[in-house]
């Protein structure tokens, strides 16, 4: 099995998933990105980590990216002899803007272009089926690999469909300077919601689809959620305060994925400003365009 010469180089963007009733579904693509560079070198393991989680990631065999790496490696029935991982991060870490994500299909990405015929042995069909059997759920695999809003599901293997969203539409990140736990997160969700929650959350769901991708004027209605923003608030009480309060003055706003990062689905310049004038002291307002390519190889 040939490895390609020379080092390749992949970009990666944040992702926000559920967007309030899509849980577990639905991902968007955002205008902040992770860019990572690797190559086969003759023996060894050297990373080198910039920006997000420096002096903070391992920089051994249980990297995140490395571990991807060496699974689509194995998967395409080879292992190189050393490696070479440079990553310059800015996606938050821990912050429910998919830096995981971005990392393993990165990872996934990276593996594949270094093996000379390993887009054709690994079409993306199979790097999204892969990146979301080692995440464990895809919706925010799917947008990191294919950009804009994605529609995502198991049915076998992970799957997605991917739409254009409405141009009108500018996400706004409100970031706090603390983490939290997906894990924990998942933990408060109950085993059963009352049914007429989950058949309110499945319309929504519907609208929500439609709103960002040509009705962007029902998005407020569009990202009400009763199925399991409720039930994360011991975990992440400040997060849901704050969208709270910006729900109360119209403003579309959602956890962004397992938080504790809100989303405000913002329309218009004034939705923005007002976005931002509400974030809490301590807390960073980002106007994140919407990333409509997706995980992308670049040159060298």
């Amino acid at each position: 099995m040939a490895f390609v010469d020379g080092p390749v180089r992949v970009r990666v963007p944040a992702t926000s998933a559920n967007l309030g009733p899509g849980f577990d579904a639905l991902g968007l693509a955002l205008g902040l990105h992770d860019e990572l560079t690797a190559a086969v070198v003759s023996d060894g393991l050297r990373i080198e980590v910039a920006g997000e989680g420096s002096g903070q990631v391992a920089l051994d065999e249980s990297h995140l990216v490395i571990g991807c790496m060496r699974r689509t490696f194995t998967l395409l029935g080879t292992q190189p002899a050393g490696l070479a991982l440079t990553c310059e991060n800015r996606i938050p870490h821990s912050r429910g803007l998919g830096s995981s994500a971005a990392a393993i299909v990165a990872g996934v990405l990276l593996a594949r272009a270094l093996v000379v015929d390993g887009a054709a042995r690994l079409p993306d069909a199979d790097v999204l089926a892969l990146a979301s059997e080692i995440e464990g759920h895809p919706d925010n695999v799917a947008p990191c690999l294919l950009g804009g809003l994605t529609v995502a599901w198991i049915a076998g293997a992970a799957k997605a469909i991917r739409r254009d969203v409405d141009p009108a539409v500018t996400p706004v990140a409100l970031v706090p300077s603390f983490t939290a736990s997906t894990e924990l997160a998942r933990g408060l969700l109950p085993e059963s919601v009352p049914h007429r929650d989950a058949a309110f959350t499945a319309g929504r769901a519907a609208l929500l689809v439609a709103a960002l991708t040509g009705t962007p004027e029902a998005l407020f209605d569009a990202t009400q959620d009763r199925l399991h923003q409720p039930y994360r608030e011991p975990a992440m009480p400040a997060s849901v305060r704050l969208v709270e309060q910006l729900r109360s003055v119209g403003l579309p706003a959602v956890v962004s994925g397992a938080g504790p990062t809100v989303l405000v689905l913002a329309r218009d310049a004034d939705e923005i400003a007002r976005a931002r004038a509400i974030a809490p002291q301590g807390w960073t307002a980002r106007e994140l365009p919407v990333d409509c390519r997706g995980a992308t190889l670049l040159a060298t």
